[in-house]
């Protein structure tokens, strides 16, 4: 990691990246004299973001939150207004190869660059309901989904749709991953995560903010294609196989099932977001 303070970087001054040669291509060690539990601590504070448009969209959007840069050499004309912010705002950088990377970003998809930033903490509902501006939203209760990948596209589609926000379960530990930041392909800056309190809460909070909730059901339920979609929308989707808890469905103001050709059971929870949002979207 180039020292921001090191003479090498002052020489550098007001260029974005280093040369290749100058780089140092050994992977970063963690310190030994810091104390497990404020490595922890750092573990849950930080998050490791590899994938270029995600790592774009948190410039884009937060780039104080950026802790550490690791890129490969050939991302270094794709990245110049990233490494220029990085040396006027004395953030290290290190030009690494492959094999670096990969170990970085725990996959081979990193598309080389990786990047360690700050979570941002889930709101309130709260907080969200008392900033939501006026007029038609749509939100997504995820009761049970856990698969980053699956996380990942939810929030890539939700971003697409304009969704106003991903509601996650008192006790839910889903949480943002660098898996799922890459495959959301920017969308985990779009859309933010909300934390709710119990059900009934949080249920009683979004009927008084003029939302209907929409228990997403394999069977049994309204055609989506044919029900009416309220302006003020909320979505609860369960985990694949054994779906949302059955009192959080009976609390729904409606079900919704989306029909199809029957020679598959159902989609999977991430394409069945796409498709909801979408029916949504159009009816707007």
């Amino acid at each position: 990691m180039h020292d921001p303070g090191s003479p090498w970087k002052a020489r550098q001054r007001g260029h974005a990246a280093p040369p290749s040669a100058r780089s140092d291509r050994r992977e970063p060690q963690a310190q030994a004299d810091v104390q497990p539990g404020l490595q922890r601590e750092r573990r849950d504070a930080e998050l490791r973001l590899h994938g270029l448009n995600a790592v774009r969209a948190v410039f884009a959007r937060r780039p104080q939150a950026i802790r550490k840069l690791y890129l490969a050499e050939a991302r270094i004309p794709q990245l110049q207004p990233l490494l220029k912010w990085c040396v006027a705002n004395r953030v290290g950088y290190r030009v690494v190869d492959e094999a670096d990377l990969q170990k970085l970003a725990a996959s081979a998809h990193h598309e080389g660059v990786v990047a360690e930033v700050l979570r941002e903490a889930p709101q309130s509902l709260n907080a969200w309901l008392r900033d939501l501006p006026a007029g038609a939203h749509c939100a997504l209760w995820l009761d049970g989904v856990g698969n980053p990948h699956n996380l990942g596209a939810i929030l890539r589609s939700a971003a697409h749709f304009g969704v106003a926000a991903i509601l996650l379960p008192k006790h839910s530990t889903l949480a943002l991953s660098g898996a799922a930041a890459r495959v959301a392909e920017g969308g985990a800056e779009a859309v933010p995560f909300v934390r709710l309190g119990r059900d009934d809460n949080s249920i009683a909070q979004l009927h008084g903010a003029g939302f209907a909730l929409a228990a997403t059901v394999v069977r049994g339920g309204s055609d989506l294609f044919k029900a009416d979609l309220p302006q003020r929308m909320v979505y609860v989707l369960g985990a694949e196989g054994e779906g949302m808890s059955p009192e959080l469905a009976a609390a729904c103001d409606m079900r919704v099932s989306i029909s199809g050709s029957g020679a598959v059971e159902s989609l999977n929870v991430a394409s069945a977001c796409a498709v909801l949002l979408a029916a949504w979207r159009s009816k707007r």
